[in-house]
């Protein structure tokens, strides 16, 4: 049993205990009683509600490992990106509500399934009733790693709450720009919260580190998601990792974006990323020394199966690994 993680999540929970009932724990701070009833702009219920958990394998390399990672995938938002692969369940709010108890019962079964973590899918609207749950499961005997799985829209305050709780942070960095994260995603600010986030979650973490297997344990890994047209930015994105949190920084380099949802109503990224495109930015992380971390197939296989050990540029249409 981790009683030092124990107590810091006690900790943590004392210091969350009325923060529903005038929400602010991400960047809206929609001021809402959720404990009454009341929702703001994620929709989110007092008690959480899941779309689904289960083993993953189709995760970063050191994430699912051979046993898969535990993911359970929150309902609801705090970003409206009208591109949402998981929009049923992000936007159209399907789902089951749990209690907090029944929550910390998932993370156990995960467990007992052997999977390698607890991979928490967008948690942030969730904070305060995930800690709850996690300290039930802690001292039923939770000893895997959490891993928090984010689209990167974050109020650092919170984030600071989660030190010494969170042993991998997985953020997307999706924007470089605002007026792009605005307009694909409603999120006013994404990349002033994202950024002082990630480097917050690098502070607390670090880099990546793996046990004698290669399954990661602790640190962080970032993701970006190449979006047609350079509406994400991305190179801009790898600068500021690489001048501003680490050259050593694990990267997830994406190309499985494609139009779903309401993409199609906004020209610039109502296709999939080009080959091209892809090339540029993998290009652009090995320019700058960011080398480690993972890439995907060529967008035109549309193969979300991540590659290789560390990012160099080549041929990304033999289907072979990277490195």
């Amino acid at each position: 049993m981790n009683h030092q993680k124990i107590d810091r999540v006690r900790k943590t929970n004392s210091a969350l205990k009325d923060s529903l009932k005038s929400c602010s724990i991400c960047p809206r701070k929609c001021h809402v009683n959720r404990t009454i009833g009341k929702t703001g702009y994620c929709r989110a219920s007092y008690n959480p509600i899941i779309y689904s958990y289960a083993p993953h394998h189709g995760e970063e390399p050191p994430l699912s490992g051979r046993r898969g990672s535990g993911t359970i995938f929150f309902s609801h938002c705090n970003m409206k990106c009208v591109y949402c692969q998981n929009y049923r369940f992000s936007q159209l709010d399907e789902g089951e509500e749990v209690s907090v108890k029944e929550l910390a019962g998932v993370m156990l079964r995960l467990q007992e399934s052997k999977c390698h973590n607890i991979n928490l899918v967008t948690p942030t609207h969730y904070v305060p009733q995930i800690l709850t749950s996690l300290e039930i499961a802690l001292e039923s005997g939770l000893n895997i790693p959490i891993v928090y799985n984010t689209s990167g829209y974050e109020l650092v305050d919170t984030i600071k709450l989660l030190d010494g709780i969170v042993d991998i942070y997985l953020p997307d960095m999706r924007y470089s720009d605002n007026f792009m994260a605005k307009k694909y995603s409603d999120a006013a600010g994404y990349v002033e919260h994202n950024r002082s986030a990630v480097r917050e979650m690098y502070s607390q973490v670090g880099n990546l580190v793996f046990d004698a297997s290669g399954i990661a344990v602790n640190g962080l890994i970032i993701r970006l998601l190449v979006l047609p047209n350079n509406a994400s930015g991305t190179t801009e994105t790898l600068k500021y990792i690489r001048y501003n949190i680490s050259e050593n920084t694990y990267l997830s380099i994406m190309s499985q974006y494609y139009p779903a949802f309401k993409a199609r109503n906004y020209k610039e990224i109502s296709r999939s990323v080009s080959v091209e495109e892809y090339k540029n930015v993998v290009d652009c992380a090995h320019l700058l020394g960011l080398n480690n971390g993972w890439i995907q197939d060529s967008p035109e296989k549309l193969d979300p199966r991540f590659r290789g050990t560390n990012i160099k540029p080549k041929a990304m249409d033999d289907g072979k690994e990277i490195g």
